[in-house]
């Protein structure tokens, strides 16, 4: 029973919370993927693009509630996701055409895009800041959990409880969706053959008669999308705050170079790699270890081995071994 009580334990605070930020994480990496392995550069602007999705859909989410539109038990966030999309998609495009597209046609080297990226990012957050404010901002609604730990208890008879929110299970099964469609969208469709092909050799692609415009348009559009969804699904989790979306920036970088840069497959693996790291690290392991283990063999401290303040510092190092030992990640990347 002690190590039921420890696996209910670790579910709740390592198991489902790292499942989640990882799901997060992976759509987020996914996003930088694509940008590195189609556009050819390090797109430091992704963070806060996703901070914009997010922002203009909790705008939609609030004028929803004001006119007494809701999703039921889900929340209303969901409704207005789609908009939040819109919103985000056309604000890219419109940077794409008015900046990066000079570039492109300058035949930039690709530490000028990386350059002109972090000037993006420094407007968006100037923007998002100005426009929501620097503070918390909280737009869930609906049911909070979908097992409470009390109602678990009851179910169980067990001293320890299991809780699963509502955003937790949305988060894991809206990325499974997500990750579907993009991986049938690139290997199934003609459009995303073509991203393939570009991605692979931009030289032969166009004598193929690929339209480059064309792919680097659709790929924007597809990277709003997963900016927006991985920002809504981590704002809902947790809490909407411009400033975090900036610091989301390292593990999502660290998520997609320990996966394989430029690669999608490889994007999900690191994303969940941070996730559990930064989560086993971070955690106080003093509970589950009293369940777990024979009473003279229970720590006599917290068991933890750093502070969750240092949380981003886990996917720092974890992103320089990688570099030293295997600078290809766990995938080879480079390649969509």
């Amino acid at each position: 029973m002690d190590l039921l009580n420890a696996f209910i334990t670790l579910s709740n605070f390592v198991l489902i919370p790292a499942i989640a930020y990882g799901s997060q994480l992976a759509l987020g990496a996914l996003g930088v993927t694509l940008i590195y392995g189609i556009l050819r550069f390090s797109n430091f602007a992704h963070g806060d693009t996703m901070a914009f999705g997010t922002m203009a859909t909790i705008l939609i989410t609030w004028g929803f509630q004001a006119a007494g539109i809701s999703a039921g038990p889900l929340p209303t966030a969901l409704l207005a996701l789609p908009f939040g999309i819109a919103v985000c998609a056309l604000f890219v495009l419109a940077t794409d055409r008015g900046v990066y597209r000079f570039y492109r046609g300058q035949k930039a080297k690709p530490i000028i895009f990386v350059m002109v990226s972090l000037g993006v990012m420094f407007i968006m957050n100037g923007l998002v800041r100005f426009i929501i404010g620097p503070d918390d901002q909280r737009f869930s609604d609906g049911e909070r959990f979908i097992i409470s730990v009390r109602e678990f208890k009851a179910l169980t008879g067990l001293k320890e409880g299991l809780a699963i929110k509502t955003t937790q299970g949305l988060t894991v099964i809206t990325a499974v969706i997500v990750v579907a469609l993009l991986f049938y969208f690139l290997n199934r469709t003609r459009t995303g053959k073509s991203m393939r092909a570009y991605s692979d050799n931009e030289d032969l692609a166009l004598l193929s008669g690929i339209n480059p415009e064309r792919v680097v348009m659709v790929t924007w559009l597809i990277v709003a999308a997963l900016a927006t969804v991985a920002g809504v699904l981590y704002g809902l989790d947790k809490s909407f705050k411009p400033f975090v979306y900036f610091q989301l920036l390292l593990p999502i970088f660290a998520s997609a170079i320990v996966g394989g840069l430029g690669n999608p497959l490889g994007a999900i693996a690191g994303g969940f790699t941070i996730a559990f790291s930064e989560v086993m690290i971070t955690y106080a392991w003093k509970k589950v270890a009293g369940y777990a283990l024979p009473e003279v063999l229970e720590p006599a401290g917290l068991a933890q081995l750093l502070s969750t303040d240092y949380k981003f510092a886990v996917s720092f190092v974890i992103l320089l071994i990688v570099l030293l030992f295997k600078p290809t990640g766990l995938f080879a990347g480079k390649s969509v």
